[in-house]
């Protein structure tokens, strides 16, 4: 959530953020009238239970006639103390509640606009032209199915659509991509960590997935417990409700989990193949720094995805995200999108946000600076996505034979192995 101070010294800024997001303007002033009504009710709960106790000391010494009449004025007052005191917890709720729905405010930097609308920062690498290499590449299924590396009709038997197995080379290709970028994390500095799958309520809404978000999540109504979409929100949960020295940050974790997804609203897109499915395994960056240090920290996070996909020689480009297309914790947003040949276009693969203090004033994260303690900045960044990867890597790195090509970053993590062969069939 963002700071109710600076909502009230700013409240243009808000509006302005609200309408670049493409979301409703009016629920900034909606959130300033609450507020009022919340500071003023305060105000005058305490004015009257000030009241009262300095009447509740005159009762004691009054003469027995005073006694009758400030007794009566007790009563009144007991009664007006409980009135202020619900209407002061009906505005602060009423706060909170609009609040929540208030997205993180927009960096002045970000392109406005929607999903289309994004800015081109760099490209990398070169983009094959099979043509001049005399033959038409395949899709990434068609190849999982050469090298006995993926199987979706099974998946699609034993769990539905958008499900599949990964078998034979194609396991070991997910856990030398995890590996591998476990590796480059930790040589960063970065803390491996292993997150749990399911979170409470608590650490889902914390992280700002229970707003725009939530139609894209699985809910175990049973048990009140959320399966997570990204590791980021146990990362984020990981320092709920504490206060971290400052000397500590910043403070990096790299978390490899399970991510479940409903994908919601995406019928029809991406069907075939593994691009787009309900679960999925990623190595998750997570990084808690000063405020002042949260756009420096955004670059590295980006700066480390580069150098990962640099390091599976794969072309890609990077893209600032539009406005409209951030989700609702993220002031800004950097993806990297790697090309996919038989699409024939770039595809994200890679992202990072910089949340601001957005998620730590929801968890109650604070950083403590001598006698100062304030919320810091939490940031985020995918390292591995591996079914994407793994599609990237197939498609860009397949032979004529469909073999496919294997980096070198990868080969210590497969056996040594150069190139990925066929099976027998």
């Amino acid at each position: 959530m963002i700071d109710l101070r600076l909502l009230r010294e700013d409240p243009d800024r808000a509006r302005a953020s609200q309408r670049a997001r493409g979301e409703d303007v009016a629920l900034v002033d909606s959130l300033l009238s609450a507020d009022e009504r919340r500071r003023s009710s305060g105000v005058r709960f305490d004015e009257l239970r000030a009241e009262q106790k300095s009447l509740g000391k005159l009762i004691p010494k009054a003469s027995a006639d005073e006694k009758a009449e400030l007794l009566k004025k007790a009563s009144q007052l007991a009664a007006d103390v409980k009135v202020a005191d619900a209407e002061r917890d009906a505005a602060d709720a009423e706060t909170q509640e609009l609040l929540q729905r208030l997205g993180n405010l927009v960096h002045p930097d970000v392109p406005v606009g929607g999903e289309e609308d994004f800015v081109t920062l760099e490209t990398h690498g070169t983009i094959r032209d099979f043509g001049a290499e005399g033959f038409e590449p395949k899709d990434h299924l068609e190849l999982g199915q050469i090298l006995g590396a993926i199987d979706v009709e099974r998946g699609a038997k034993v769990s539905g659509s958008r499900f599949y197995f990964l078998t034979g080379v194609g396991a070991l290709l997910e856990l030398a991509l995890v590996n591998a970028a476990i590796a480059q994390a930790t040589a960063a500095g970065f803390t491996p960590m292993l997150t749990p799958a399911l979170v409470r309520p608590q650490s889902m809404a914390g992280t700002g997935f229970l707003g725009q978000a939530a139609q894209d999540v699985y809910h175990l109504e049973k048990d009140d417990l959320y399966l997570v979409g990204t590791s980021e929100v146990p990362l984020a949960a990981y320092h709920m409700d504490e206060i971290i020295d400052a000397d500590r940050l910043p403070l990096r974790y790299a978390g490899f989990s399970p991510c479940f997804r409903r994908e919601a609203g995406s019928h029809g897109k991406d069907t075939k193949g593994i691009f787009r499915v309900h679960q999925f395994d990623k190595v998750e960056m997570f990084s808690y720094v000063t405020p002042e240090d949260s756009q420096a920290e955004h670059q590295r996070l980006l700066a480390w995805e580069k150098q990962w996909l640099s390091s599976l020689e794969l072309p890609f480009r990077v893209i600032d995200v539009a406005s409209g297309d951030l989700g609702s914790s993220a002031a800004r947003k950097f993806d990297c999108e790697a090309w996919i040949p038989t699409q024939g276009k770039y595809r994200e693969l890679t992202s990072t946000s910089d949340c601001t203090e957005f998620q730590s004033r929801r968890l109650s994260i604070r950083v403590r600076e001598g006698k100062q303690v304030r919320p810091l900045a939490t940031l985020n960044g995918t390292l591995c996505a591996v079914p994407r990867t793994i599609v990237a890597i197939l498609e860009n790195h397949q032979q004529a034979d469909g073999s496919v090509y294997v980096p070198e970053v990868l080969r210590p993590y497969l056996g040594g192995r150069e190139i990925l062969e066929p099976v027998a069939r």
